[in-house]
């Protein structure tokens, strides 16, 4: 007998090959098990929210037939990450506290847009704290306590879009910007991605899917080989491997030249951009030399500069410049030819915002192994 996989962790041809055994018994090979419509319209009512219900006691399910209800519930396991705590900010986004099966907790924020046509972004987390230690971030003081795995990022998701919303999936973007560093675990990540993207489920856009990295390189020549590519941002934050070391000690394996070279090579659809990420540290990396540094950075590639000035924490180390500061620093690299934007944090006054992320989850053993590095 085989224990009950999760839905979120299933892909199309997975789930027909599990519809297509026994119940209780190993499924067949997904590439020889034939899909049957049955399969594209289980997956269809597990994956979209519009299709679950809630009963008398307040229980979510989704709405299947009879026969089709037996077989989930013979085969799979329809529990999602708990959401123990939500705060609302307010600028209306939404930082919530999930708790994963084993007890491990992982933060993700709902920050809905009042754009022409609204639409929600979700920053949810790759791993339970992170290994890559920079110093400016509230998740790096947790250290790495495990990877999440593909189910538990999918659940992630769909957890918060079933508490939230929104019921339309084409209103919704990712953004792997929560806990952790999404290449350093990034099997799960682009298991995740393919998962949400399949169209007889949520149906979502790789286009709408970012993945933020500290710079691994490996990682990044990795995610350019994905089927299913997510778009990519690089954190850079600092202009001179010696300064960036200081605060990202990635750097000491992952130099600005070889991220360089590897953003150059790194195939782009039409219309997209490498978005580089630049928190900003008074005093530290917001000078006019390192403008002019990162401007050369960003050279001879399509890009958009998003210019994060820094969000505070306890015991963080650094300060947030001024606004009069943040817009010399990003007149200096407009004058220079740059696409720059400045992030309007979401969830500062609930500490959801870039940085600030971290739960009180601690590493008690020694982490699987984990990805490129």
């Amino acid at each position: 007998m085989t224990a009950a996989a999760s839905f979120c962790d299933l892909t199309l041809d997975e789930l027909a090959a599990s519809l297509a055994a026994p119940a209780g018994e190993d499924a067949p090979e997904p590439g020889r098990a034939v899909r049957s419509p049955s399969a594209a319209h289980v997956f269809g009512a597990l994956h979209r929210v519009a299709r679950w219900s809630t009963d008398d006691r307040g229980h979510r399910a989704p709405i299947l037939g009879r026969a089709a209800a037996a077989a989930v519930a013979a085969r799979l396991d329809l529990r999602l990450p708990q959401i123990v705590e939500a705060e609302p900010s307010s600028d209306g986004a939404t930082k919530l506290l999930l708790a994963l099966a084993d007890g491990a907790r992982v933060e993700a924020v709902h920050m809905p847009r009042a754009v022409r046509n609204p639409r929600v972004t979700l920053c949810i987390s790759s791993q339970v704290g992170c290994a890559m230690g920079c110093t400016f971030c509230r998740t790096a003081q947790m250290g790495l306590v495990r990877n999440l795995d593909a189910a538990e990022i999918v659940g992630q998701v769909f957890a918060v879009v079933l508490a939230l919303g929104p019921v339309d999936p084409q209103r919704i973007s990712i953004v792997f910007m929560g806990m952790g560093e999404p290449l350093h675990n990034l099997d799960a990540v682009l298991r995740a991605v393919r998962i949400l993207c399949e169209p007889a489920g949520m149906g979502l856009s790789p286009q709408r899917i970012t993945v933020s990295t500290s710079g691994l390189v490996a990682g990044i020549e990795a995610l350019a080989r994905a089927e299913v590519r997510p778009a990519l941002a690089l954190s850079v934050n600092a202009t001179t491997d010696e300064a960036r070391a200081r605060i990202m000690p990635v750097t000491r394996r992952n130099s600005l030249a070889a991220l360089r070279s590897a953003l150059l090579a790194f195939p782009l659809r039409s219309h997209e951009k490498i978005t580089l990420e630049y928190v900003l540290l008074a005093g530290e990396n917001d000078g006019d030399d390192d403008a002019a540094r990162l401007a050369a950075f960003a050279a001879g590639m399509r890009h958009n500069i998003n210019v994060i000035p820094w969000n505070p924490f306890t015991d963080g180390g650094f300060a947030r410049p001024d606004d009069a500061r943040t817009m010399a620093f990003v007149a200096r690299l407009r004058d220079a030819g740059c696409l720059v934007t400045v992030r309007k944090s979401r969830g500062r006054d609930v500490a959801g915002a870039c940085g600030q992320l971290a739960t009180d989850t601690v590493r008690v053993r020694r982490s699987a192994p984990a990805g490129p590095r």
